[in-house]
């Protein structure tokens, strides 16, 4: 029986999608196997070259660095680029992080989230190809497509290919959220993408390619080494966090509707064990029961909103995520409460990070979102508002899918 669905999936792409990448049938008993796992496919052609990596601590074969591995493969790395958070993984969100010569392997570490954030003429000097291998959540404003996008920029003005290993989205079973208004450009977000983008960094690399989304519109040249076995509808837990802050797969599942929280005056979990899971601040005393002090953690909040103060609002780390998958929606529900519940509404929308206004729109990369809160505006019609954008953004996403 098996054999005959998958048999009818890979006839139906071949009649209905003769112009698309070439996506092929998922045997769903098999294991996924990550591209930097498939070294058979790659290895071979990185010998005798001067390899550059960007990586972090999700950069791994199994439980070994990537970096490592392919050092005792014989592939001669030149140096690694780091991004938000470094090359191991240890910087806090927003933090500069400095260059560096690795301890494990001697390797010079090139920071990208420092004075500078894309490799320089003088850095890709002595190398002849540059790898990507970066763990996503798939969110517009988690920052590591921009490193992405900066890098295939680099490698295009120095007429260097860029070979990609991708990696599974774990929030790829949904795409949601209004399109950005290109007028909120932000490091939080640089490209017209939903909130929730539901594409892998192969299938966003080859978006950013086919929409002329780099600067001069340039393409860079791409090699990708696909996800084996896997589909968008998958669940994956992650092995590593990708970040401090991501520290579980609540947290991740999560983080799509909870992220939006920075944009307002309320903490939603820094500076506790368990960011983006928990959600309230002092305000809300008398309003809910649940209860938590944001501290001071290094690594993770350092100087966290409402720091030693007591926090009421919404725990979140035993919902049932299932309802998430079972929707394909952003919650907006939870905004909603909370700021029903606030008894100080004017300063609501203060981020939590820099205390200004603004961050929400960025966020959201929506001109209403804000006022539509405030105004009460129900659930449907605040989704209604953002169309045609979102089913226009599906039709062409589907342009650049690897997978199913």
């Amino acid at each position: 029986m098996k054999f005959f669905l998958l048999l009818f999936v890979v006839l139906s792409l071949s009649l209905n999608n003769k112009n698309q990448p070439n996506i092929l049938a998922v045997n769903v008993n098999a294991p996924i196997k990550t591209g930097a796992e498939q070294t058979d496919k790659y290895v071979s052609y990185l010998k005798g070259k001067r390899v550059a990596i960007l990586a972090n601590q999700t950069t791994i074969i199994n439980k070994t660095h990537l970096v490592d591995s392919l050092k005792n493969l014989g592939i001669n790395i030149v140096k690694v680029f780091g991004p938000e958070h470094g090359f191991r993984g240890n910087a806090s969100a927003g933090t500069e992080v400095a260059d560096e010569t690795d301890i494990a392997t001697g390797i010079p570490v090139i920071s990208l989230y420092g004075n500078k954030n894309k490799p320089t003429k003088k850095d890709l000097a002595n190398v002849d190809l540059v790898i990507y291998d970066l763990q996503d959540v798939g969110c517009r404003f988690y920052t590591n497509i921009n490193a992405l996008s900066r890098l295939m920029e680099a490698c295009y003005e120095n007429d260097k290919e860029l070979l990609i290993l991708d990696r599974p989205n774990p929030n790829a079973y949904f795409i949601d959220g209004p399109i950005l208004d290109m007028k909120f450009s932000s490091g939080i977000g640089m490209f017209p993408l939903p909130i929730a983008h539901g594409l892998t960094v192969g299938e966003f690399a080859q978006m950013a390619n086919g929409e002329g989304w780099l600067t001069d519109k340039v393409k860079c040249k791409l090699k990708i080494i696909k996800v084996a076995n896997y589909n968008h509808d998958m669940p994956y837990i992650l092995p590593v966090s990708p970040s401090p802050n991501l520290n579980t797969p609540q947290s991740i599942l999560l983080y799509p509707s909870t992220c939006l929280f920075e944009g307002t005056y309320l903490n939603h979990g820094r500076g506790t064990y368990f960011p983006f899971t928990v959600i309230g601040s002092p305000e809300l005393k008398g309003k809910y029961e649940y209860h938590f002090t944001p501290t001071s953690i290094k690594g993770m909040a350092e100087t966290p909103l409402f720091m030693n103060e007591i926090c009421y609002g919404l725990d979140l780390r035993n919902y049932d995520v299932e309802l998430l998958r079972k929707n394909k929606k952003i919650n907006l529900q939870w905004m909603m409460e909370l700021y029903k519940a606030s008894p100080y509404k004017e300063k609501f929308f203060n981020s939590s990070l820099s205390r200004e206004m603004g961050v929400i729109e960025r966020l959201t990369g929506s001109a209403l979102f804000r006022q539509q809160i405030i105004d009460g505006v129900s659930e449907k019609e605040i989704r209604e508002s953002w169309e045609p954008g979102l089913s226009n953004y599906k039709k062409m996403r589907k342009n650049y899918l690897l997978y199913l």
